[in-house]
């Protein structure tokens, strides 16, 4: 498997990895400029000379991969029988500048329910670099002249220009899109019943592995989602999981792109709050 099959493998199984770039070569090296390998926490693909050269830089990779660096880092070895490294020697007699870039896992957000604020929303995390899932179970707000396909701008609709990875899903049942998503998806529940509301909540504390869980609504309706859903089984260490209002408070307003940009700012930054933490070096 090349390199570039393998990043792409990567992403599919959530792997987080570090790609390896020889990004200039003074004198000799075993592989000219622009050899590449990736570098996962069990795994490497493809070489970039092999020797102490190949295992620093794998040494380094791993480092980054177990500190979650987001950030590129350059690394320059010396090829020679006077430059030691906890690896051994290398003699090619060049230099290299290595480059090694980490490609995190890309988040995943699910919203439950498109309608005025669920649309706006959408439209707001469609232009980042995440996997977004769109749930609905009334096909109509999925239609593909309201949402739009994604890639095409000229077709209308919000995902036009999306970065996202995007996945509209009619789901009659909208509880059951749960199952489908990875470990460490923020779901969003802004369903138009509280009823479909009510099962989508009480089915994300009962799946493994989701990240969190936000409910839109008033506080009189998380007073009556509390009673159903201790009466469904619920502890209070469950319920403690899922946060309502969502939002910022210093976003204020009920207007759905008011709404949809609180809760867009939120999501960020649990994004970011559930990345690994990178230790300066």
């Amino acid at each position: 498997m090349d390199w570039l099959d393998a990043l792409q493998a990567l992403r599919t199984r959530r792997t987080p990895a570090v790609i390896v770039t020889l990004a200039m070569v003074r004198g000799h090296a075993p592989r000219n400029g622009g050899a590449k390998m990736v570098v996962s926490p069990d795994d490497v693909f493809g070489t970039v000379g092999g020797g102490n050269l190949e295992a620093t830089a794998v040494d380094r990779a791993r480092a980054m991969l177990a500190s979650g660096a987001a950030e590129p880092q350059l690394l320059t070895l010396t090829l020679s029988d006077k430059a030691t490294t906890e690896y051994g020697v290398q003699c090619c007699g060049g230099e290299v500048t290595i480059m090694l870039e980490p490609m995190r896992v890309v988040p995943t957000v699910a919203i439950f329910g498109i309608g005025h604020v669920g649309l706006e929303l959408a439209r707001i995390l469609a232009r980042h670099e995440i996997e977004l899932h769109l749930v609905d179970s009334r096909a109509e707000m999925l239609a593909p002249e309201r949402v739009g396909p994604p890639g095409l701008p000229s077709a209308g609709g919000v995902l036009g220009d999306a970065v996202a990875r995007v996945h509209v899903r009619h789901s009659p049942v909208p509880e059951a899109a749960l199952a489908a998503l990875p470990a460490g998806a923020h779901v969003l529940v802004m369903t138009h019943d509280h009823v479909e509301d009510l099962a989508v909540v009480d089915q994300a504390l009962r799946t493994d592995g989701i990240g969190s869980i936000g409910l839109i609504g008033s506080a009189s309706k998380w007073a009556r989602f509390r009673k159903k859903l201790t009466e469904l089984g619920q502890s209070d260490a469950d319920l403690a999981r899922v946060t309502t209002p969502i939002g910022i408070p210093e976003v204020a307003g009920k207007q759905p792109a008011v709404i949809a940009v609180s809760v867009a700012a939120r999501i960020l930054q649990l994004i970011e709050e559930s990345a690994p933490v990178a230790v300066e070096s």
